[in-house]
């Protein structure tokens, strides 16, 4: 009988044990643990690292204090995405295990609990990001603001600016200042650049410091922008503020909060600095018709090298930027042009533990030897320059406008898809000018190639994706690239990827200055897509990373 109720005693035992540690809920947990492990491998950490020792101990505390104001932008950015990010991230923060830090970690890279390389999905839950982020209520679509702006034309210039939020009230949609909706933690980076410009020797950094904190008070950034273009002598090179659009997939009118903290690298950027000069040649080369040709934006280009020792806010998200070009108000731009930031350390790294793997797997061998650093770097920056150039300013139905307004949401696919476009046809522009020489074009072409596969593994519906799909598959239509089913390689035809590509720059630039946004659509519906080729060609580089993760000095 004891042998009995014991072996009755160690079933039921065994039974408990197996309705606790349900299996499928244990391979569930370690499923989701595993795949929170991928997801975090596709970015390799980078150990950013700068040399202090060239800063005077009042420059280490400008830094200091514009390290904490950065870390306010991703206070403000993770309110944007999403209205529910700040309590998501404290919750995290308080979870207790293995997986917990792995979510929190995941969490931290895309800013939020949506996959920025995997179309936003969310990894956090089920519920989809809202196509407005957090600048609108998420029950507000296209048509419902639209058909605002129509029944009240006297608010479309407050609902579309870019330093609003919408939000209703009393039933009505309403468009909240950002200096108003944000006040505490703006009130908090003012503060942080009035104490940075009190420690600043340099008078143009100081300068705009103090203007720009004055800007998040005013919520007018026009006066601090312009200092930003005037910044000279400055060994700190440092922007804050709302500028991408990106965040905002319903129509692209919402500026993100970010910053950009770095140390200019003086010898690099002499180097550059000539490049300025053929800006406005530039312009009159474009492949466009005269009409819609014009000297509407500054001449002024300057062109800065830096290493990055810190970003914070929208330039922190997913994938890391290599460049930037700013700042992205028209009027600005009309006065002074824009400003090109090079992040050398940046490229540095991609290009080592990224853009050559990607090489050696997608490109014909006959053509690895014109993937080149100077081919890399050398289209980022003319991918920069190139956004400062062609139309801005542009006539609709006889109104003055903008292309950005006029293309929607659409526009940052374009205008993305447009600077790497002229990014690849100004650098043959400078090989004709005697800038570069005569064999640098096969480092342009197959260097970017090879790049695409670097931009559209991060998405296609996000900009710089889809801005590099149109362009593989518009080429490769035309006969500028070359698939080969059978060694599962692409190549350049280089007697036919000038004309093709000339072609697609007109068709790109030719939308943007009539402000055509069905055109805009069906272009993107057309070539923004998964073709059979890329996918073959992108499926080849799993077990390569797919971006970076710094690690910043700063933050230890």
């Amino acid at each position: 009988m004891k042998t009995k109720s014991a072996i009755v005693q160690l079933f039921l035992f065994c039974a408990i044990l197996a309705i606790i540690f349900n299996p499928a809920t244990i391979f569930a947990q370690s499923e989701n643990y595993y795949m929170l492990k991928r997801k975090i491998n596709q970015y390799a950490p980078i150990q950013i690292t700068y040399d202090s020792s060239t800063l005077s101990e009042r420059e280490k505390t400008v830094i200091n204090k514009l390290y904490e104001a950065s870390k306010v932008m991703d206070e403000i950015f993770l309110d944007q995405c999403y209205s529910k990010n700040l309590e998501l991230k404290k919750d995290l923060e308080k979870a207790k295990g293995e997986e917990a830090k792995l979510t929190l970690d995941y969490f931290n890279i895309n800013m939020g609990p949506f996959d920025r390389l995997d179309h936003n999905k969310p990894f956090i839950g089920d519920k989809p990001k809202p196509l407005g982020a957090n600048f609108y209520p998420e029950d507000v679509t296209k048509e419902k603001f639209q058909q605002w702006i129509q029944s009240h034309p006297e608010d479309k210039e407050k609902f579309t600016s870019e330093f609003t939020v919408i939000r209703k009230e009393n039933g009505k949609l309403v468009a909240i200042p950002f200096s108003e909706y944000y006040i505490k933690p703006l009130a908090k980076a003012s503060k942080l650049l009035k104490e940075a410009a009190e420690s600043c020797d340099n008078p143009s950094l100081k300068k705009y410091l103090e203007l720009r904190a004055k800007a998040f008070i005013t919520n007018d950034y026009y006066e601090s922008d312009m200092a930003w273009m005037d910044l000279k002598d400055n060994k700190i090179e440092f922007i804050i503020g709302p500028y991408e659009v990106y965040e905002d997939e319903l129509f692209n009118y919402k500026a993100s909060f970010e910053s950009f903290l770095t140390i200019k690298d003086a010898q690099e950027s002499q180097k550059l600095e000539k490049f300025a000069s053929f800006l406005a040649d530039i312009e009159k080369n474009l492949p466009l018709d005269e009409k819609y040709k014009g000297t509407q934006r500054g001449s002024e280009s300057p062109i800065v090298v830096v290493n990055e020792i810190y970003v914070g806010g929208n330039a922190k998200g997913g994938v890391q930027t290599l460049a930037f070009n700013l700042p992205n108000d028209e009027k600005v731009r009309a006065a002074k042009g824009s400003k090109k930031v090079m992040l050398k350390n940046l490229h540095e790294a991609k290009f080592e533990k990224i853009l050559l793997p990607i090489a050696k797997s997608v490109l014909d061998d006959s053509q690895l030897q014109y993937v080149t650093f100077e081919g890399f770097f050398d289209h980022t920056l003319m991918h920069e320059m190139s956004h400062g150039v062609g139309p801005g300013y542009i006539t609709v139905n006889g109104q003055k406008t903008e292309v950005k307004k006029e293309l929607k949401d659409t526009y940052s696919k374009i205008e993305e898809c447009k600077a790497d476009i002229l990014g690849m046809y100004n650098n043959i522009f400078l090989i004709e000018k005697g800038v570069y020489p005569k064999d640098f074009d096969k480092q342009i072409w197959a260097t970017f190639l090879a790049g695409i596969f670097r931009s559209v593994r991060f998405g296609i519906n996000e900009a710089h994706g889809s801005g590099n799909a149109i362009i593989y598959n518009y080429l490769l239509e035309k006969g500028g690239y070359e698939y080969d089913e059978a060694k599962q390689k692409v190549k350049v035809n280089f007697d036919k990827i000038t004309p093709a590509l000339k072609d697609l720059a007109n068709n790109i630039l030719t939308i943007q200055a009539t402000g055509d946004y069905e055109a805009s659509k069906a272009f993107i519906a057309k070539y923004g897509v998964n073709s059979p080729s890329m996918n073959t060609l992108r499926a080849k580089l799993k077990g390569i990373p797919v971006d970076i993760s710094p690690e910043f000095p700063l933050d230890k």
